[in-house]
């Protein structure tokens, strides 16, 4: 797939849920794979709309304040993991770094039992959503992995991973909000070169993508599966 029929496929309206789409990036079939920003914010209708997606399990990667803040609102018969991919500031003292070049690699570094849930996740062949807050940088990097392993090539990821920049409004730069202390931050654009740190980081420090997965709790059948989980 190329990085212009990457950028056509459409971003869903879903009242809401903004940067919603499908993320299989022509190497899943369609409606397999979501990426989105938080859920806690759906309306009856937006829940109406949400189900006919037929999404089965929601991983949510946010930190256990910010779903304490803001837990999602899912339709009924949808299964529900929770598996943050930052240290909770609440239990740890390890803290986030700002700056958004060390945040990726400390992404990986600390987010690799999120990922392999995701993995494990998908390759039950239930349709998935992966999200955390806005949806640009936890969920971009765990939905880079599963396009990665299904066989895209980094070019075609880093653009479908970029897209979260119109699809968020950053495309235009920086974007104000409160986080859930009301402390206001910056919501900064996504970058090429912070993601590609970011695998850079799980590949050289485990030997490759599937040891970084395997050291987390995927399978070697796991991960084959999803080369499995194409289009028809």
């Amino acid at each position: 797939m190329t990085e212009t029929e990457i950028a056509a496929a459409p971003f869903l309206d879903i009242p809401d849920v903004p940067n919603l789409r499908d993320a299989g990036a022509g190497v899943y079939r369609p409606g397999l794979l979501y990426r989105s920003a938080t859920l806690h914010h759906l309306t009856d209708e937006g829940l109406r709309r949400f189900a006919e997606l037929g999404v089965r399990t929601v991983l949510d990667l946010r930190s256990t304040p910010e779903v304490e803040a803001h837990p999602d609102h899912l339709p009924d018969g949808v299964d529900y993991l929770h598996l943050p991919m930052l240290p909770d500031p609440a239990t740890t003292d390890r803290v986030w770094p700002e700056d958004q070049a060390a945040l990726y690699p400390f992404m990986a570094e600390t987010g690799g039992i999120a990922v392999a849930a995701a993995v494990r996740a998908l390759a039950t062949g239930a349709p998935l959503l992966v999200h955390c807050a806005v949806g640009k940088d936890r969920t971009g990097l765990t939905i880079a992995v599963l396009q990665t392993l299904a066989g895209l090539p980094l070019e075609a990821v880093t653009a479908d991973f970029l897209r979260s920049n119109p699809g968020l409004g950053l495309d235009r730069g920086p974007v104000p909000y409160f986080d859930t202390a009301g402390v206001e931050r910056l919501s900064r654009p996504v970058e090429a070169a912070h993601l590609h740190a970011a695998l850079t980081h799980a590949t050289t420090r485990h030997g490759s993508l599937a040891a970084y997965l395997r050291d987390h709790g995927a399978t070697d059948t796991d991960l084959a599966t999803l080369r499995t989980l194409g289009p028809a």
